[in-house]
């Protein structure tokens, strides 16, 4: 690992993947929010916004669909003996 900057708090280094390290003073790794933090703070990493879970958007018009599809025998149910009826 190459080391990119030391300071009296943590070092950070960079791996051949060319993903961060970063060591606290007691030299134990630091890892999830903290990490993060301190790398935006040196400019190291950007973070892009995160997107909505898509689930929710395609979940609503499955359960329209569902209601519709309920709806459209019950219709042709009706219709039926109608026609029946009109055969004999």
């Amino acid at each position: 690992m190459e080391l990119v900057k030391k300071t009296d708090n943590y070092t950070i280094y960079k791996k051949k993947s060319g993903r961060y390290a970063v060591k606290d003073k007691d030299k134990k790794y630091i890892s999830d929010k903290d990490k993060e933090k301190i790398l935006l703070e040196e400019k190291l990493i950007k973070l892009s916004p995160r997107k909505k879970p898509v689930e929710e958007k395609a979940e609503a018009p499955a359960e329209e669909k569902v209601e519709e599809k309920a709806e459209a025998p019950a219709e042709e149910k009706a219709e039926a003996p109608a026609e029946e009826k009109a055969k004999e």
